[in-house]
């Protein structure tokens, strides 16, 4: 069981990133009509759909020399295919001044969001189910669909593009083998919450934590954090990584045991700078 006091800085980043191209390209590897480059330098994933939350590329470790043809080679691909695309920045990525060598191939900073981690068997507990919240793992089509109706709402309207991506990617997110865990909060049989966990460089990782408008501010989202966290610590694991946004959800995460270890900035095409992602 892997403990923040047995990783180095460098190993806590790169179990991170690891974490996220898990998240990031895991189902797109399985999923006809979807496609994922995972090359030396770069990880690039393409969904076949026109929204930049599943079509993304990280883990770059570019050459100082030969960086900005690189860059010029992703963002032509994706100018060729017509999809948006997002660009994720992780502390480990290189070269050192990639974030300008983005900016100076016409990619705009999108958003920057806190890397946080924290121990499982130090976690802070608390109620599971406020209101009345049901949590169940998603083990069903029916299931998945809620799930994917909580994140389509992240948009306004809901963007169809993010049901249609776990339409697709429903037969690959149902096997048992999959490392990515599905949740749904449901009042009485109304989905209102959703939340998703990715098994992957040695530590679990929380993405897609989202709580439908007319429900928030009730808990519902620190009651499916911690049910991910409760349930990953009983299959054996030690560590859990998320990336926080703003101060009110660093403070959440924070009250239950999570620390900051770096910054994590989102990177997109200046046409697509607003409006496309979750």
């Amino acid at each position: 069981m892997i403990r923040l006091k047995d990783l180095t800085p460098t190993d806590l980043a790169e179990a991170a990133v690891a974490n996220l191209v898990a998240h990031a390209a895991w189902v797109q590897r399985r999923t006809p009509g979807m496609h994922v480059v995972d090359a030396h330098d770069l990880v690039l994933v393409d969904s076949g759909l026109p929204c930049d939350t599943f079509n993304i590329v990280c883990r770059a470790r570019l050459a100082r020399g030969t960086a900005r043809e690189r860059i010029a080679d992703v963002v032509d691909y994706f100018a060729r295919v017509g999809r948006p695309f997002s660009w994720w920045l992780s502390p480990l990525d290189q070269p050192s001044e990639l974030g300008e060598l983005l900016l100076d191939a016409g990619l705009q900073r999108a958003e920057t969001e806190l890397g946080m981690a924290a121990d499982l068997d130090t976690l802070r507990a608390g109620g599971l189910s406020p209101g009345g919240l049901q949590i169940r793992r998603a083990r069903t089509p029916a299931e998945v669909k809620d799930f994917a109706t909580i994140i389509a709402a992240n948009w306004t309207p809901p963007d169809p593009n993010a049901l249609r991506f776990y339409e697709l990617g429903a037969p690959a997110l149902l096997d048992e083998n999959a490392p990515l865990w599905l949740y749904v909060g449901y009042l009485g049989e109304v989905p209102v919450a959703a939340a998703e966990l990715t098994v992957g460089g040695g530590v679990v990782g929380l993405y897609n934590i989202s709580t439908l408008a007319a429900y928030r501010r009730r808990g519902f989202g620190t009651a499916l954090t911690l049910r991910l966290l409760l349930d990953a610590r009983a299959q054996g694991y030690g560590l859990a990584i998320l990336q926080a946004q703003g101060s009110d959800g660093v403070g959440v995460y924070a009250r239950l045991g999570f620390e900051p270890f770096g910054e994590i900035t989102e990177y997109k095409p200046g046409n697509y700078a607003a409006g496309t992602d979750t």
